[in-house]
């Protein structure tokens, strides 16, 4: 049962960090050019957002494999209108990252700030296309009852030992 539900254990992650992107990356950058850190500092941002592609892509990857296991109880526009919804989400936070790696190759200057604060609006964004993709996956489990699926299967799987004990039982009143 546990690695049917991998997918929403991991949809968590993208969507956590797209939400604290926004005030780490803002933080990171408002100390830089208050001279506080040198932009040495700004490698944490892309760590994370690093973390955050890459976890996203997982959750698509792990999406993919449930869509099988969830299609048949959940309407297919639904399915598909998350799935997009996360495939913006993930591409637009791959394109962030490779827009935050342009600072730290230029020199301080205008272009540099303008980078940088470019990246932090890319972060806002980036987090609008997650609570978007979130929203969708949201609707999946609670409006569509794509979880049910999922309750169905640990029941008839928990159900069987159980009707093996009572059949056993009744064999053995027989006796």
């Amino acid at each position: 049962m546990d690695q049917l539900l991998f997918h929403p254990k991991v949809v968590h992650v993208p969507i956590a960090l797209a939400l604290l992107m926004p005030v780490i990356a803002s933080g990171v950058a408002l100390a830089w050019w208050k001279g506080w850190f040198d932009r040495r500092v700004w490698v944490i941002v892309l760590l994370l957002q690093g973390v955050l592609v890459g976890s996203g892509f997982l959750a698509m990857n792990t999406g993919e494999t449930e869509e099988e296991r969830v299609e048949e109880a959940v309407p297919e526009a639904a399915i598909e209108e998350h799935e997009e919804a996360a495939e913006i989400f993930v591409w637009a936070s791959g394109i962030l990252l490779a827009l935050m790696v342009v600072p730290l190759a230029l020199r301080e200057g205008q272009l540099r700030n303008a980078t940088v604060a470019t990246a932090c609006i890319g972060t806002a964004i980036v987090l609008a296309f997650g609570f978007r993709a979130g929203e969708a996956g949201g609707r999946l489990v609670y409006q569509h009852g794509a979880a049910q699926v999922y309750v169905d299967e640990a029941a008839a799987s928990s159900a069987a030992p159980i009707q093996a004990l009572e059949e056993y039982e009744d064999e053995g009143d027989e006796d």
